[in-house]
């Protein structure tokens, strides 16, 4: 059985994820990357700034709202991503499709228990139809643009009551949630910002300019599971099913169809087997040394689930309670620190443990270089980590 070492997965990561090396595109670093996340609006862009030389918001605003070429689209574990419109055909046939049918009963069942309707499941189609026709009228639309067109959608519905993180939300953010996790719509151009949530929608083929794909399921994880051995192979058993969100009997049908190797690797987390590709069985040397500031939720980072072969002691400082990755500093495939923007722009790093001349030297740089491309523009993660928070309250 091949072994590849922590040494070699290190190097697989600086040279498959853009860190040791140069990306061509936006559309480039979104597809090897097999999606970059998206639940923060600012991880997109600075998840591409750190692997393409001059990069510019423009060109990410581009390739989104004009060119089209990468789309936001729901997928693994119920995640947003921005992806190309191949991938998100394949994502959605892998992962979301799954999930339609238990949204629409959830959200009846919530509608008729809160006597909104006495009929829920007809309450809720009508809605999300007159929903997706009052988009479709409009071409793109915000929610609250769509809340003057369906009545409906100004509806409140109650969650944990009589607990402390109890409240309201609207009906439209569920009604828009389920459509989107149809991929009857897509998210598009922001009311703000680079820096903004708030979504305009569109209708999928339209914005697009056609259906996307839909493969069967099981083709379709192959694909997608397939698409990300390639980039964070090896990965083991629990790193895939983590990753994809799918059962342990899904997960083992996928490595059979996409005809996966099993490989062995250095302890991580307990396992010593991991899986790839058939034909990425030949050793990967060493990329010349390289440093990184990558933004919180990066893809890199929340690529596998087992981490200690390039996290090391660091997790308490740099993850949340919920398991998401704050700011990150790396050197040459593993984590060393972390850093934060405080009130003034300035960019502060924190380095975790002790590194080479060499790489305190580029982090430095690396620092000062996002530093200046933030300019006047503050970022706060949406999901803050013990790091993140010390490191920006301080100035």
């Amino acid at each position: 059985m091949r072994h590849i070492d922590i040494t070699e997965r290190r190097a697989r990561l600086g040279r498959r994820h853009f860190l040791a090396a140069v990306a061509a595109s936006p559309e480039q670093v979104a597809t090897h990357m097999v999606g970059l996340h998206s639940s923060d609006p600012v991880t997109v862009f600075l998840s591409v700034r750190a692997r393409m030389a001059d990069f510019t918001r423009n060109q990410m605003e581009t390739v989104l709202y004009e060119r089209r070429t990468l789309v936001r689209m729901l997928g693994m574990r119920r995640t947003l991503f921005v992806v190309d419109p191949e991938l998100a055909g394949v994502m959605n046939s892998a992962c979301t499709r799954g999930l339609v049918a238990t949204e629409q009963r959830r959200l009846a069942k919530l509608v008729q228990e809160q006597q909104l309707a006495p009929d829920g499941t007809r309450w809720v189609d009508e809605t999300c139809a007159a929903t997706l026709a009052a988009i479709e009228e409009r071409g793109e639309a915000l929610a609250t643009e769509l809340r003057q067109d369906v009545p409906e959608l100004t509806r409140k519905l109650r969650f944990g009551e009589g607990k402390s993180w109890g409240g309201e939300v609207g009906v439209s953010t569920r009604i828009l949630f389920l459509l989107a996790t149809e991929a009857k719509i897509v998210r598009t151009r922001p009311r703000g910002s680079w820096l903004s949530s708030q979504y305009r929608w569109a209708p999928t083929a339209s914005w697009l300019g056609g259906e996307l794909p839909e493969p069967d399921t099981p083709t379709a994880q192959a694909e997608l599971l397939a698409r990300w051995l390639q980039t964070f192979g090896p990965g083991t058993l629990t790193d895939i099913k983590w990753w994809t969100g799918w059962t342990l009997r899904d997960t083992r049908a996928a490595l059979r169809h996409c005809s996966a190797v099993e490989v062995s690797i250095d302890d991580t987390d307990g396992e010593t087997s991991a899986f790839v590709l058939p034909d990425d069985l030949e050793p990967v040397t060493a990329p010349p040394p390289w440093a990184a500031l990558l933004p919180g939720l990066d893809p890199t980072p929340m690529g596998w689930k087992q981490r200690n072969w390039f996290l090391g002691d660091h997790a308490e400082s740099l993850f949340d309670r919920n398991g998401n990755i704050g700011p990150s500093v790396w050197c040459d495939g593993r984590i060393v620190g972390g850093w934060a923007q405080r009130p003034s722009g300035e960019v502060a790093v924190e380095l975790l443990e002790a590194v080479a001349p060499d790489c305190r030297r580029t982090v430095k740089r690396e620092g000062e270089s996002l530093e200046a491309w933030l300019d006047s523009d503050n970022i706060t993660p949406r999901f803050r980590t013990p790091l993140d928070k010390r490191l920006s309250a301080v100035g």
